[in-house]
């Protein structure tokens, strides 16, 4: 067997394509769960608010509250 055989490993610029690789693959996987949580909790969480409040009464909530005697100062 002779040393002339193996070829060799690379060495220069090793840790600038390797680092570029995984910026890339960094920067996709963090889009993804980006995009998965603004679309799977944040607007789900958006519509469950607006649904709530378009119907919503706080006067009526209040006397309510009121009248369950949460509120000590107001009789």
């Amino acid at each position: 067997m002779s040393s002339s055989a193996l070829t060799k490993p690379q060495m220069r610029g090793l840790l600038a394509k390797r680092l570029r690789f995984h910026l890339v693959g960094a920067i996709l996987v963090s889009l993804g769960v980006a995009a998965s949580y603004k679309f799977g909790v944040a607007e789900r969480r958006k519509k469950a608010y607006a649904d709530f409040y378009r119907n919503y009464d706080s006067k009526k909530d209040f006397e309510e509250m009121r009248k369950a005697g949460i509120f000590q100062s107001a009789k």
